[in-house]
């Protein structure tokens, strides 16, 4: 994906879910929640870690919070006050493919959340400090997020414009200025802010073919704005919406 998405990075997080890794620690805390921060590489970073473990965080270009550069999903298992995930990948934005990270980090149960990223091939490290963000604990609404959603949407081929309708009963459709067409569901998570999505593309014009994603959509109602990331079942490509409603 070369072309990148001109969203305001810290008013988006987003989580896909692909599989469990768990979240507990056995003492009643983990590193659950929604995390806003800095990386040590100068970009604005903005993520989710979900009761189950699994995460997803977006991060900007260098020096500009204003454009999201890509996200790196996996799962992870908080114990003792620190988070690990050994399945990590770096989905880039900026022309780098997808690359597999480990992740360390520390964690203060709804406070702060700090740790490293290291990738496997390079063996390059990349440290990170997030703040927690309240919000999360707000109740999912199908009600309050039913609408039509004009805005940018990206897979592995690129970005462009695309609308998004989701009705009030959780149906999905919508289609890019390309001409790919793609339909699925998506239904409030029992725990956290967060909503469970999945989508088909329709074949034709779309990147993606026929295939599945399967991910989760966070909604900003101070903005108005919905953002989703899935990824396929192979976690070799993924998408990511993001759009506003009137």
């Amino acid at each position: 994906m070369k072309r990148m998405l001109a969203i305001g990075l810290l008013s988006v997080v987003i989580v896909t879910g692909c599989g469990g890794g768990g979240n507990g620690d056995g003492s009643g805390t983990s590193a659950e929640g929604l995390w806003n921060g800095t990386t040590s590489n100068g970009r604005a970073m903005s993520g989710l870690v979900l009761d189950d473990g699994t995460y997803w965080v977006l991060y900007s270009l260098m020096g500009n919070s204003a454009v999201i550069a890509g996200g790196v999903q996996g799962t992870g298992r908080s114990r003792n006050g620190t988070f690990s995930s050994a399945n990590g990948r770096d989905f880039n934005l900026e022309g780098l493919g997808v690359n597999d990270v480990d992740v360390s980090a520390s964690y203060v149960m709804q406070e702060s959340l700090s740790g490293s990223l290291r990738y496997r091939a390079t063996g390059e490290v990349v440290s990170f400090s997030a703040s927690y963000d309240a919000s999360y604990e707000q109740t999912p609404s199908l009600g309050l997020i039913a609408g039509t959603y004009s805005g940018s949407a990206a897979t592995g081929g690129g970005a462009e414009f695309a609308t998004v309708t989701l009705s009030t009963a959780g149906a999905i459709s919508g289609s890019s200025a390309g001409g790919c067409t793609f339909s699925g569901t998506g239904s409030p998570r029992a725990r956290g802010n967060v909503y469970d999505v999945v989508v088909t593309f329709d074949g034709g014009m779309c990147a993606l073919g026929t295939q599945t994603v399967r991910g989760v959509a966070y909604f900003n109602a101070d903005l108005n704005q919905l953002v989703s990331a899935a990824v396929n079942s192979a976690r070799t490509d993924g998408f990511i919406f993001a759009g506003i409603k009137p």
